[in-house]
């Protein structure tokens, strides 16, 4: 059961903390909304930051459709080293000198890493290989490959580079912005533009700035959250009407159609010159369904009402 002054159905925008994992994230919200019904779309390494998307009850049911969205990241990957985890929370497994890298050499590199194109996801991952998480796999000591899978990089824009020496060792460090589809590693992209480049490279920094149409500015961080608790307000959440506005294409329907489609009943197509998912609204702004076309007729995926 919901405590006594917990918000309503809807999306937390969260900004995740570096050093904490999305599970950890997900624990934190169920006793902050008083109901184990908590959900993430999308996890984040512990090492990033930024937006994690969360639903609350009845919000839940959205988060699979939200997953195939483009998302948008800041990062910086070194240039120089190349680790276990092909970011900086594991061991660094092999150095080179980044000093001969220019701009131009740099940015040819980078133009390979963007559109559409193949990507063997990082091993220490969540990837299932018969069965078992890459990530355990990994750390058993087995061997196995990674099958590459499309994935689309729209944007890979460089913001800065800076030279930095270690042990001896001349390396780079890029600040880049990602724009991706959902299932695109970063921490692969930073190692993919090492592997290119002849000099190894690796995740040093990551956060993520939106997921589909959810920002960092609409984001909430813990200890804002927890305020509203401590101040016993309602958690802050974003409508579930409202974000389902914000991510799919509106259909409006009559009191009629809404109460045909509550019902189970296939409505003829709208022809809203949209493919995909579909919210449907009926009278005073009620949140109905995702609902998808099939055989020019509406078919509910998932029921509000």
């Amino acid at each position: 059961m919901k405590r006594k002054g917990t918000g309503p159905d809807g999306l937390v925008i969260v900004d995740k903390p570096a050093g904490v994992t999305s599970h950890n994230v997900v624990s934190r919200l169920r006793r902050l909304a008083g109901t184990r019904r908590v959900g993430h779309a999308g996890t984040l390494d512990p090492m990033a930051t930024g937006v994690l998307v969360i639903g609350v009850e009845k919000a839940t049911r959205l988060l699979g459709h939200l997953a195939l969205t483009a998302k948008t990241y800041q990062a910086t990957i070194r240039l120089g080293q190349s680790t276990v985890t092909d970011d900086a929370e594991g061991e660094v497994t092999a150095t080179a000198s980044a000093a001969h890298i220019t701009s131009e050499v740099l940015d040819e590199a980078i133009a390979k890493l963007t559109g559409d194109i193949l990507q063997v996801p990082s091993k220490v991952s969540a990837i299932k290989v018969d069965g078992q998480r890459s990530h355990r796999l990994v750390r058993a000591g087995e061997e196995f490959e990674l099958s590459a899978r499309p994935v689309s990089v729209s944007s890979f824009v460089i913001h800065d580079v800076r030279q930095v020496e270690q042990d001896g060792m001349a390396l780079l460090d890029v600040d880049v912005s990602v724009d991706c589809s959902s299932g695109t590693y970063i921490r692969a992209l930073a190692r993919d533009l090492g592997a290119d480049l002849g000099t190894g490279g690796h995740l040093t920094a990551l956060r993520r700035t939106r997921v589909g149409p959810y920002g960092i500015e609409q984001a909430r961080t813990l200890e804002e959250l927890e305020e509203h608790e401590q101040l016993e307000e309602s958690l802050d959440v974003m409508p579930i009407g409202e974000a389902a506005s914000a991510a799919f294409t509106r259909w409006d329907v009559d009191a009629e159609q809404a109460r045909l489609l509550a019902n189970g009943v296939r409505l003829k197509a709208p022809g809203l010159d949209s493919a995909g998912t579909i919210a449907v609204f009926g009278p005073e702004d009620r949140f109905i369904a995702l609902v998808e076309e099939k055989h020019s007729e509406m078919k509910i995926v998932a029921g509000f009402a």
